[in-house]
């Protein structure tokens, strides 16, 4: 997967691969020091995330309390140029938070003179597991 984003090979990355492929839910940087606390510090962990964000590997999910968790791309993203545009969902309980691929984004009228740069759309509720 890091050969069709054009990644070298780094310890670092494929671990960090691994933790998105292990996982069913988005992921923070903060969860990703703690699970490679021995491995990695967390600025490696950083500039490797946004070396993904950067390349169209994972994309980026803004959730109601100000942080921000990362997902892998489903489609066919590049460059930072990402070709998504789904709902997420956080659960109140568990505070996971997942990609609902089949759940699009709504159109929104956006005046002329405005310029979309990236639009979110968290739905927070309970899980399936929580419920």
């Amino acid at each position: 997967m890091l050969k069709k984003y054009h990644l070298r090979n780094t310890d670092c990355r494929v671990k960090i691969l691994e933790s998105f492929q292990q996982f069913d839910f988005a992921l923070s940087q903060g969860f990703l020091e703690e699970e490679l606390k021995h491995s990695f510090d967390r600025v490696t962990i950083y500039r490797t995330l946004k070396s993904f964000l950067e390349n169209g590997l994972i994309h980026k999910i803004l959730d109601n309390e100000g942080g921000i968790k990362y997902a892998l791309c489903s489609d066919d993203c590049s460059g930072g140029d990402h070709h998504h545009s789904h709902v997420h969902f956080k659960c109140e309980v568990c505070g996971q938070t997942v990609c609902l691929e089949k759940s699009t984004i709504p159109d929104v009228k956006i005046p002329k003179n405005f310029l979309v740069d990236e639009v979110n759309v968290l739905v927070s509720g309970i899980c399936g597991k929580c419920r």
